[in-house]
């Protein structure tokens, strides 16, 4: 499983996903290490190989699927050992298969499971012994150690499948010394037909609460100078340096950003320099070359905030327009901080994720 361990690398400046998990790469003595598998087929186990390289160090035993007992390990830098007896349910073939599935996986494909449940609802679409046999070396072909977690369902793990596809008169691995009885057969069918309407109704449930995601396409605001007053600003009207006037304090200030630098400075004289700035990058200059309030950094976002909430309620056409986005992701462009801004997908946007707060405030405030 691919879980939360997600990596990339970079090639030819294209990002190419993975994952990783932990292996014994044998170097004269046994090295835990961390695997890493990339969804274009390489694998890095010291050194970037294709896969049918690396599957030949898993079979020359470099790449180790068993451990002796009395080998030396280590784990770089944090501790050595010797191997006592051991066990492993890795062999060759079986870890081979779960770097291909991760890969299949890396690449949003069915891996080996999913083949093996598509021709198992293929048999039971047209329960004939052809299909039956072709789920089987479908359900065959799945690594041993992932058969369990076929159905996700750990309480019976794979017994069902192996009873359905096994068929009355038949064998399990699991029982290979016990006939499946008609009675445990339609047991199967039945746990089969009860699951295909657990997943169908999974499939239509909605969150009580709303979708997890929005429905509109994401908005990027841009930086855009200079920018003035406007009937129809659009979403121009978001940013920041908009010249909407705010007041906090019982002091106006001409735009978010001047209020936002000016109370971002400890001496007052400067405070009302920056109030008073010509435009803002003005205001900006001004106030980076002066000290911050104290507890600025820890507070500065609580301040954005409230002054985000003062302007579209100041300013009502405003809101309109930050309402008109809808439930949209907001993208805001900030060439100075990757802390306000989106800095190309590196940054925190925090700019953007407040005027969805305040949008989302917005529209809990409105008449019925």
């Amino acid at each position: 499983m691919i879980g939360n361990r997600i990596t990339y690398r970079t090639a030819d400046g294209v990002r190419v996903p993975g994952t990783w998990r932990h292996a014994f790469l044998r170097n004269f003595d046994y090295h835990l290490i961390d695997l890493f598998i990339y969804a274009d087929g390489l694998v890095d186990c010291w050194g970037l190989v294709t896969l049918e390289e690396f599957e030949k160090q898993v079979r020359s035993g470099r790449v180790a699927t068993e451990l002796p007992e009395g080998a030396e390990a280590s784990a770089h830098q944090l501790a050595r050992w010797t191997f006592g007896p051991s066990r492993t349910w890795l062999t060759p073939e079986i870890l081979v298969a779960e770097i291909r599935d991760t890969i299949d996986r890396l690449n949003r494909r069915p891996d080996s499971t999913e083949r093996c449940l598509a021709a198992v609802d293929a048999f039971l679409a047209d329960p004939t012994e052809e299909r039956r046999d072709a789920a089987r070396e479908a359900y065959l072909a799945v690594p041993v150690t992932q058969r369990h977690y076929a159905l996700g369902d750990m309480d019976h793990k794979d017994r069902p499948l192996q009873i359905l596809l096994a068929g009355p008169g038949g064998v399990t691995e699991g029982r290979p010394d016990e006939e499946v009885s008609q009675e445990s057969y339609d047991w199967a069918l039945s746990y089969f037909e009860e699951r295909a309407g657990w997943i169908a109704e999974a499939a239509a449930r909605v969150p009580a609460d709303g979708p997890a995601s929005g429905f509109a396409p994401a908005v990027h605001l841009y930086e855009s100078y200079p920018l003035k007053p406007s009937d129809d600003p659009g979403t121009k009207a978001l940013r920041n340096e908009f010249p909407a006037a705010v007041e906090v304090d019982g002091v106006t200030y001409p735009t978010v950003t001047h209020a936002y630098w000016a109370l971002s400075v400890a001496d007052p004289a400067v405070r009302a320099a920056v109030a008073a700035a010509e435009g803002t990058f003005a205001a900006r200059d001004l106030a980076a070359a002066a000290d911050r309030a104290e507890g600025w950094e820890a507070s500065r976002t609580a301040v954005m905030a409230r002054l985000l909430r003062a302007k579209f309620t100041r300013h009502p056409e405003l809101a309109r327009a930050l309402l008109a986005t809808g439930d949209a992701t907001l993208v805001y462009n900030d060439s100075d901080s990757a802390f306000w801004g989106d800095g190309h997908g590196k940054g925190r946007n925090w700019t953007g994720r407040l005027l969805e707060l305040v949008r989302s405030e917005l529209h809990a405030g409105q008449p019925d």
